[in-house]
């Protein structure tokens, strides 16, 4: 094999289909890229038998052939090399040299054939959505996908299409995440992509117009992002009836600006660690919201005038978890729903139903 490109392009190939690559495995050739040059194409895949990423780049090709090089040491070769022009070059015995301007190199590669083949599958579903609404969608859902084991279909979201309405869900127990945007798709099909997929799909996803595709099979699940395809399977099993969870009732109601909540609920996080959450308490009553924290470490107080409709009320929540449903919100003012001190909070758009975020509330002990 024998190639050369633009150093540009091959760093910035390398280093996203590195994401996929494992970095202790027990078959040595999954901690390198699998590089192939046929053509006029230079194809640079990564795979850890989760999850794949593969990509073309444009490259002038002297002698076609394939070879699986470490993808760490590869990098920092690549990245360090003084020229635009990169040649590459391997030998019958997996040499590879690396030539630009005046630096070159020789490492060892491995045969393509102890590469794993990345998962081909038959096309059921298709969905083609634009690549700056699904960054947003996968972005403000991501944060409640579970990281817990014990069930795996939780570590993942539900992808769901129907009546030509797109929707992501994620919940893990303490809170749920719901997205929506509409498609012109009449489709109606559910599956569950698993949260490690999601943010490598999100590193991919810039804030223009593009349109990505995403490409469903029976286990698994490919998304074609320009010239990047991320290939993973889906997580089996019976995702949770959420519809069957959301709260119907309103015992009492705030419309407030997210910001200035958010500010609010910062000043209590000096209180909390990761380790131990103390719960923020809240008060809704006299057109006033009372916060206060109190841990081991000190006490800390804030108040908000703001409209109250309903009943007066105090809850206890997970500061952590509440900042975290309300940073993903993206506007100005959200409407927040109560309903007593049990049952979970809401926070919805004031208009619309773009988004729905669903926060568990944590029991209050007595202050006296």
């Amino acid at each position: 094999m024998k190639f050369s490109c633009f150093k540009s392009d091959l760093v910035s190939a390398v280093s996203n289909v590195s994401r996929a690559v494992s970095t202790k495995a027990t078959i040595p050739a999954l901690e390198g890229v699998l590089i192939k040059a046929y053509g006029e194409k230079l194809n640079i895949s990564g795979y850890n038998l989760e999850i794949g990423i593969t990509t073309d780049i444009e490259a002038t090709i002297a002698a076609e052939g394939e070879i699986v090089v470490s993808a760490k040491l590869f990098l920092d070769i690549i990245r360090r090399l003084p020229e635009e022009i990169v040649s590459v070059e391997t030998d019958e015995r997996m040499v590879t040299y690396i030539t630009s301007g005046h630096a070159n190199y020789q490492i060892v590669g491995i045969s393509s054939v102890e590469y794993p083949d990345l998962p081909s599958f038959d096309q059921m579903d298709y969905i083609k959505i634009n690549a700056k609404e699904l960054r947003e969608m996968i972005r403000q859902t991501v944060y409640a996908v579970s990281e817990n084991m014990a069930k795996p279909i939780y570590t993942g979201s539900l992808f769901e299409l129907e009546h030509g309405t797109f929707r992501i869900v994620a919940v893990d127990g303490c809170r749920m995440a719901i997205r929506n945007e509409s498609v012109d798709n009449d489709c109606e099909t559910s599956f569950v992509v698993p949260g490690k997929t999601q943010q490598e799909v999100l590193k991919l996803l810039t804030n223009d117009e593009d349109e990505i595709e995403i490409i469903v099979g029976k286990r698994h699940i490919m998304f074609k992002i320009k010239n990047y395809r991320v290939i993973s399977r889906l997580i089996e099993g019976t995702f949770l009836d959420y519809r069957t969870t959301v709260p119907t009732e309103t015992k009492t109601e705030i419309v407030i600006n997210t910001r200035i909540l958010i500010e609010a609920l910062e000043r209590m996080t000096p209180l909390n660690s990761e380790r131990m959450q103390s719960p923020v308490r809240c008060v809704l009553s006299n057109d006033e919201i009372k916060l206060s924290c109190a841990s081991t470490v000190g006490k800390a107080n804030d108040v908000i005038s703001i409209p109250i409709i309903g009943e007066e009320v105090e809850v206890g929540f997970n500061n952590k978890y509440m900042l975290d449903a309300l940073k993903n919100t993206d506007t100005d003012e959200v409407k927040i729903i109560f309903n007593g001190s049990i049952n979970p909070v809401i926070i919805k758009p004031v208009e619309g139903d773009s988004f729905l975020n669903i926060v568990a509330l944590m029991r209050l002990a007595n202050e006296n």
